[in-house]
């Protein structure tokens, strides 16, 4: 396909920053529809916890990557890299945009920037070593990452469990170190990317996760972090919000401490995004305290005054 003209919207910043609710403006304004950028929200039974776009958001524009792996389903950045461009080809088949909306950071810059060619980890392979972290735990994880590839495991930040299990079973696949493997060099991709950040004062932005964990709460967060307690051992369920839930289920803090905890624990993960994505010379940031925020990031993307 010919991709002059074409054009990929992506919509990112911290959680909270209200990227679902503009991304799903843009898509409208621009007719067509939004692929989703979220390491979790590809899972299914997990739609609070994940922030998941609401009914209301689903049925105005259509969203793409949700809602659609069983929770022991393996997905990396590598599968949503394959999987995004697939969609956005098929979206530009009818349109000259897309729209990409999500804070997983590696998603993002796998589909905007590409990866380093890895080799693909048989599922023998995978499976034995998912087995082996579910009987031995995290420890013995981040002790084998240390083995074989000391570098990648001086770096990786050790509660990334995901991250950590890559490193192992690709340096076990490739027969040497990850850290070798990484040469850090970025795809020319065949179309025009507009990436849009957003941010704000950190009390408003602050204010804002706080008042989401309240939500969820009353949304039923625990109850549906009972309904997969039994499957907590998944990375899909290692994330904020479950891990704070599955520690007040064993009683290690109380149910008023894993809320202060997972607010606590939601700020500084949505700092952690600000700081990966302030390295993106590209990203054009908004604050999203601003008048007409639509208006704005629409002229940003098209380049013509809505």
């Amino acid at each position: 396909m010919n991709y002059k003209g074409k054009t990929l919207a992506v919509i990112t910043g911290p959680t909270a920053s209200g990227k679902s609710a503009l991304a799903v403006e843009i898509a409208q304004r621009l007719g067509t529809e939004i692929i989703s950028a979220d390491s979790r929200q590809v899972y299914k039974g997990i739609p609070i916890v994940t922030a998941m776009p609401t009914a209301e958001e689903r049925a105005a524009v259509r969203h793409h990557l949700i809602d659609m792996l069983p929770l022991e389903a393996y997905y990396s950045a590598s599968s949503f890299e394959s999987d995004a461009l697939r969609v956005a080809d098929t979206l530009w088949q009818h349109s000259d945009w897309a729209v990409v909306c999500g804070g997983s950071m590696m998603y993002v810059d796998a589909l905007c920037h590409g990866l380093d060619e890895l080799p693909t980890v048989p599922a023998e392979l995978r499976e034995r070593l998912m087995n082996e972290h579910a009987e031995r735990g995290d420890a013995w994880l981040l002790q084998r990452l240390a083995e074989l590839d000391p570098v990648y495991r001086s770096e990786v930040d050790e509660r990334n469990i995901k991250r950590v299990f890559h490193g192992v079973e690709l340096s076990l696949a490739a027969g040497r170190p990850y850290s070798e493997l990484r040469t850090g060099q970025r795809t020319q991709r065949p179309f025009r990317i507009v990436k849009i950040c957003l941010d704000g004062p950190r009390e408003v932005l602050f204010s804002r996760i706080n008042e989401r964990v309240v939500r969820m709460m009353a949304d039923g967060l625990e109850e549906e972090a009972r309904s997969v307690e039994h499957l907590r051992y998944l990375n899909s369920l290692n994330t904020v919000g479950l891990k704070e839930m599955f520690a007040y289920f064993d009683g290690v803090m109380t149910r008023e401490e894993a809320v202060a905890r997972i607010q606590k624990n939601t700020r500084v993960y949505a700092k952690k995004q600000l700081t990966w994505y302030r390295r993106d010379t590209s990203a054009i940031w908004l604050d999203i305290t601003m008048p007409d925020l639509v208006g704005r990031a629409l002229r940003e993307i098209t380049g013509r005054a809505e």
